[in-house]
């Protein structure tokens, strides 16, 4: 939003909800605090219309039965008018006006609110014929929008609502300035929306734009970097890798990438340099880890060579995956210097996710593969914790894959 004017309240609906008037944060607090942030959610941001007296209590007492949620409701209405006066808000307005059974901001002290402020730059922006002025009014409406609308609230079917259209409006405002930035040559713009939108509204696709942008200005070695952190990222956190588009964009940057002409020793010495050496598995990036997966499945084909895919999982006691948290990605850490230490040298390693490893197990049985198991719990297992690692293998062959399950979760004695 602009510059802060003095006597307006501003109003905050995305991700966080706040109030400030004149530099002073109007704070909500706890409890039955809440209830004041309830009621001033829905009269702020219906302010012009009204908000229903029944739509008020519904969402202000949620599922609770009130004798006399009227009076109740007055009285929430009563606090907040005093936690208002006491900012140094003008108390001859009343704030909070009632009429024909709706609620109302008074039209005395000016609101200047996020939300809207993102509408009526995107509506301006659809009314201005010419690029450049459009482009900057796009670009304004992108950045106002910091998350969900109210994102704390989303339990209320008004907000959830709401928070689907904002949405959708800030992914309109990001594709029509990214056509535009396209339009102009602008690829380090392009960028910089990207960057902003991924924060913005994480986890998705939107660094589809910045890599768009990376690959655009020539910048190789940052777009593979930032391609191999973006995928690390969807399959640590969701499981699942980046779009197709952004699979497209890598494959367009392979075909892009040329390297000045040189001799075969100079060639093969820059490929044998590791910039990290261990002395267990190869850890690598679940790109680095998908190329390899099929080379040497086609090597198995032709040649007979017995290898076996891995998946480890942390486990608690029960043989239950674990839930997000701090514990588990201090255990996935852990788990998978166990596993590298475990293996060979010629094993590859990837992290697939929080509590999740994938290893290629190559030139090896599947009793060499549980001995690698038994390996790699004895150096998991600390002090008879309950928690333990899972084991699912399957063979490594295009047509007939066996697969067998192996867990072994420590138990307190």
């Amino acid at each position: 939003m602009k510059e802060m004017e003095k006597n307006v309240l501003y109003v905050h609906m995305f991700d966080k909800f706040s109030l400030e008037w004149n530099g002073k944060k109007i704070q909500a607090g706890k409890s039955r605090e809440s209830q004041f942030s309830y009621l001033m959610q829905m009269v702020l941001h219906y302010r012009r219309e009204g908000v229903p007296r029944e739509e008020i209590k519904a969402v202000v007492f949620e599922e609770r039965d009130l004798e006399n949620a009227n009076h109740a409701l007055r009285s929430i209405i009563y606090n907040a008018r005093k936690k208002l006066a006491a900012v140094g808000m003008p108390e001859g307005s009343g704030f909070i006006q009632q009429r024909d059974g709706r609620y109302y901001w008074t039209r005395e002290i000016p609101v200047v609110e996020d939300a809207w402020e993102m509408e009526r730059l995107a509506r301006e922006a659809e009314e201005q014929p010419e690029a450049g002025p459009r482009l900057k009014l796009l670009l304004e409406a992108c950045h106002i929008y910091t998350g969900d609308f109210l994102s704390a609230q989303n339990s209320a079917v008004w907000a959830a609502q709401e928070a689907r259209r904002y949405h959708g409006l800030f992914c309109s405002c990001v594709e029509k300035s990214a056509r535009l930035l396209r339009e102009a040559g602008d690829y380090e713009g392009l960028g910089e929306l990207g960057a902003y939108a991924a924060k913005a509204d994480p986890l998705a696709d939107w660094e589809t734009l910045t890599m768009e942008a990376m690959v655009s200005l020539g910048k190789h070695q940052e777009a593979r970097k930032f391609y191999n952190d973006t995928l690390e990222l969807y399959l640590r956190e969701q499981g699942f890798t980046p779009s197709k588009r952004m699979r497209d964009m890598v494959q367009k940057l392979g075909e892009q990438m040329e390297h000045s002409y040189g001799i075969l020793d100079e060639i093969q010495r820059e490929l044998s340099q590791e910039k990290e050496l261990y002395p267990g598995g190869y850890l690598c990036p679940y790109p680095v880890f998908l190329g390899i997966y099929q080379m040497v499945q086609r090597m198995s084909e032709r040649g007979g060579q017995s290898v076996y895919l891995m998946l480890c999982t942390v486990v608690d006691g029960k043989g239950n995956p674990l839930g997000e948290g701090a514990k588990l990605e201090e255990l996935s850490e852990r788990l998978g210097e166990c596993i590298r230490c475990a293996v060979r040298r010629s094993d590859v390693i990837n992290r697939y996710g929080r509590g999740q490893y994938l290893v290629l197990l190559v030139n090896t049985t599947r009793e060499d593969c549980a001995v690698v198991q038994k390996r790699i719990s004895r150096k998991f297992t600390v002090n008879r914790q309950r928690i333990g690692v899972q084991y699912h293998v399957s063979s490594v062959e295009r047509q007939l894959g066996e697969i067998f399950e192996f867990s072994e979760n420590s138990q307190k004695g």
